[in-house]
This record gives structure tokens, sequence and C-alpha cells, in this order.
């Protein structure tokens, strides 16, 4: 049994990881032609930060584990407390993907302007401590926080699959980013009034949106962690608020396509926290209001609030991740199909927190490396675009030569 719960969650760790590639190309698709080999870059090589950042520091904070011991024993040898056939080294991979996420998201809400190396040393700090913070607290405890949430609010914050945890924690800290980093050059006109930027490629947008929407089954069912512990419920729920995005954002998006297919990855946030409690018909009424805030949230940002968050990440994961994070002490009441074990009062709180954390935390990071090294590419690299200015090659070079 202990070498099927490694291959299991080995897989979930592997659809999360090609996840990444949905990340990346759903940034290819929306950013302008100039910036979209930066876009591959930044997804690989944050990732490649973060599992080093993980490794050696973050997944020791959040749960105390440390991997610096001989092969033998890590590997659940020697009589060691570590699990045998080296589930814990594949369960460490899984729970990296979901680190890495954080990163992934906040990509593309700074997107076309931010340099590239300050990016590097926020991620590593967000995974090293940022978010191993929170994710100790909800998913392992420390510091007391569950029993504290249990003894106040009748039942522990409820997080399943990271609503709040990942989503949400990545969507607030994009924001902060966002705010410091300030709007795209062009994106505002002197009255304030938006200038649109269209999404570059709707191929690789629809495409990035398909592999995130395949992968998150792995990111969800997976997240049981143990072979025996895999419901069915959280495929169907997955599914159900997957498919109820897709239709409110085609009809509060008017058929934009953009919308269309960010509507599935609003609902599958959303989902996340309370799939595995929630009756199939709460997970599409999730669904449908993640897919519907999701629109109204991006029009508000964009046109109204005037904050440039290029692919949207804040409404998308910082919203309808929040809102999920709620909507599973909603849904998730027996009362309401649900399996029940959840409270309104300890998803509200836990949610805020998580919030506050990953606000708090944006602001404070980006601020001080905006002040320290600078974060902001100059206006003429900006201008050039981030692939000439940082990598020194387009996505079609032979197009470029061509043209001179």
């Amino acid at each position: 049994m202990a070498g099927a719960d490694v291959l299991f969650i080995l897989m979930g760790a592997v659809m999360v990881l090609a996840m990444h590639a949905g990340f990346a190309f759903l940034e290819v698709g929306t950013v302008r032609k100039k910036n979209q080999v930066n876009a591959l870059v930044k997804i690989l090589v944050d990732f490649s930060m973060s599992t080093i950042a993980y490794f050696f520091v973050g997944y020791s904070l959040a749960y105390g584990v440390s991997f610096l011991q001989s092969a033998q024993i890590i590997s659940g040898g020697a009589g060691g407390s570590f699990a045998p056939q080296g589930y814990d080294l594949v369960k460490f991979f899984f729970l990296l993907t979901f680190a890495a996420a954080i990163p992934a998201i906040i990509s593309g809400g700074i997107a076309e302007r931010a340099k590239f190396a300050p990016q590097l040393i926020a991620t590593f700090i967000i995974v090293a401590l940022v978010y191993p913070f929170f994710e100790g607290l909800a998913w392992n405890g420390n510091l007391g926080f569950q029993v504290l949430m249990e003894g106040m609010f009748g039942a522990k914050f409820h997080d399943f699959a990271g609503s709040v945890v990942v989503h949400a924690m990545g969507g607030w800290i994009a924001l902060g980013a966002v705010i410091v980093l300030g709007p795209r050059k062009g994106r505002y006109k002197a009255d304030g009034s938006p200038v649109g930027i269209p999404p570059s490629n709707i191929v690789w947008l629809a495409l990035g949106a398909w592999v995130l929407s395949v992968g998150w089954f792995g990111f969800n069912v997976m997240s049981a962690q143990k072979l025996e512990a895999v419901t069915g419920l959280v495929a169907i729920n997955s599914l159900m608020a997957m498919v109820g995005g897709v239709l409110a954002a085609l009809l509060m998006g008017k058929n934009d396509p953009g919308f269309v297919h960010n509507g599935a990855l609003a609902g599958l946030v959303a989902i996340c926290a309370g799939s595995d409690v929630m009756h199939p018909i709460g997970a599409l009424a999730t669904g449908c209001l993640a897919g519907g805030l999701f629109v109204y949230a991006f029009n508000l940002c964009q046109n109204k609030l005037r904050i440039d968050d290029v692919l949207g990440v804040w409404p998308l994961h910082g919203l309808c991740g929040a809102l999920g994070g709620v909507l599973c002490g909603v849904f998730g009441l027996e009362a309401l199909g649900g399996m029940g074990g959840v409270t309104f009062m300890s998803q509200l709180v836990g949610t805020a927190i998580g919030v506050v954390i990953a606000l708090v935390s944006g602001f404070i990071l980006y601020g001080a490396l905006r002040s320290a090294v600078g974060i902001r590419l100059s206006e003429e690299d900006e201008y050039d675009g981030a692939d000439l200015a940082i990598h020194k090659i387009g996505s079609t070079p032979d197009e470029d030569i061509s043209r001179r």
C-alpha cells in the first residue's frame, strides 16, 4: 500500500507541475507579443527558485520536516521517522507545486513591466517564509491556530485544496505587488480613462486555460494525499464548479473568450476549499458565483479602480479564492446537503486572516524591493518589451530579423 500511495501522490505532483505550463501559456496569450518570451522564462525560473526556497526553508517552516539527513533516512529506511518508499519526498514534491503556484500567480499580475532579478528575490522570500507561515497555520495547525478556531467557532478552518492557502494568498500578494509597481505605460490616459490592450493570442490563452483545468483535477483530487482517502465527490464538485464558472462568465462577459476561459479557472479556484464537503449542486452554485464575480471584479479593477493587473489575478485568485473559502462554510453545511464539519464563522475568519497576511506581505515586500533595488523596467525597456530588454531575443526571431 505504501508504494501505491507514493505513485498516487507522485501522479498528483506531475499533474500540478503540468499546470505551470498552463500558467505560462495563459500569460503568453494575454501579454503583448514583445513580452511572450519573458512570460515563458519567468514561470520556469520561478518554479526552480521556489523549489530551492521550499526545500531548504519553507517546507521545514510549515511542517517541521527537514531533508538535510542521509538519503537512506529520508527515503524511509534506517528506522527513521520518514514514511517508507520515499513517500515524504513525493509529498514534498506535491506540496511544492502548490507553493510554486504563488509566484506563478503573481507573474501574471505584474507582467510587461517588472524587472526579472527582483522578482526572483521576491519569489524566494514568499515561498521560503510568507506562504509557508500561513500554510503551516491552516494545514499543520501551527501555533495552535486550528485548536483556537475550533474552540471559538465550533470547527477548524477548512481548506481542502487551497482556495485560500494557495489562491487567495497568491492573489492578494499580487494586488500589493501590482499597486506598488504601477500601471503599464500608456494603459491609462491623462484623465484616467483606460486604453484597451487586447490579448496577443486567444489560442495560447485558451490552451493555457485548458492545461490548467485538466491539471486541476490532480490539484484537487490528489489533495487527499493517500489512495485510501480519495473520493469521487471531489472530482465531480470540481467539474460542476468549472462548468458553472464558464457559463456565468459567458453570460456576464457577453461571449468574450478571455472571460469564458478564465471563468473555468474562477470556478476551480473557488471550489478548492470545499470540494470534499459540498454537494455537487452547491459546487455548481459556487462556480457560478465565482465566474460572475471574476467578470465584474476584472472590469471594476481595470476600468474604475485603474489597477493594471494584466491577467486579472487579484479578481481570479484573490477574490474568487476568498469567496470559495467563505462558501465552504455555507454549501458544506449538512443543512444545505453538504458533509458538515464546517462553520460559516470559522471559514470567514480563517479566510480573512489569510487575506490580511497576504495583502500586508505583498505591500511590505514589494515596497521594500522598490526602495532597495527597484522593481520596474526603464521606460525604454518597457517600450522595447521584456523579451529584448531582459532575454535579448523575441518569440519569433526569424521574423524580427526579416523586418530589419
